[in-house]
């Protein structure tokens, strides 16, 4: 597998890895937060205590984590969902009711060369609609 690909816009990126690590089942192993708090020896996490906000630790694994290239054509379109797994890895009592994981660019998009469509939560400020349609890609609210 080749070097992992750079994203400017880290809720991009986890768009992305829902889709290859939970939807595909390509981009492995799957993060699981239970298994990585129960085995994370820099600090005891508690999630029942910090799970209200995003870990940071877990945040930091995925930053780090690398995507390979060769994944990023396997993505056709983009749904993102409050009910999608990897905001509960993150953020494990997240409400859905902020725009904390809202995208705010779509220049990376760029990587993805069969991108087709997304469905992006909601946001009052349309240019990042306007910013995929321009680059050909459909683009809706959930």
């Amino acid at each position: 597998m080749s070097d992992g690909v750079q994203f400017q816009d880290f809720n991009f990126k986890l768009a992305v890895i829902e889709r290859l690590m939970y939807e595909q089942g390509v981009l492995k192993p799957p993060f699981d937060v239970y298994e990585f708090v129960e085995g994370y020896a820099a600090r005891k996490i508690d999630i029942e205590e910090e799970g209200y906000d995003i870990i940071p630790e877990v945040r930091a694994y995925f930053e780090q984590l690398e995507i390979p290239a060769e994944l990023l054509p396997l993505i056709e379109e983009i749904n993102m969902d409050g009910g999608d797994i990897i905001y509960g890895q993150l953020y494990p009592f997240w409400d859905g009711e902020d725009d904390v994981f809202n995208i705010q660019s779509a220049e990376d998009a760029a990587l993805l060369p069969n991108l087709k469509s997304v469905t992006l939560f909601y946001d009052q400020d349309r240019r990042i609609l306007e910013e995929f349609q321009r680059r050909g890609i459909a683009a809706q609210w959930l």
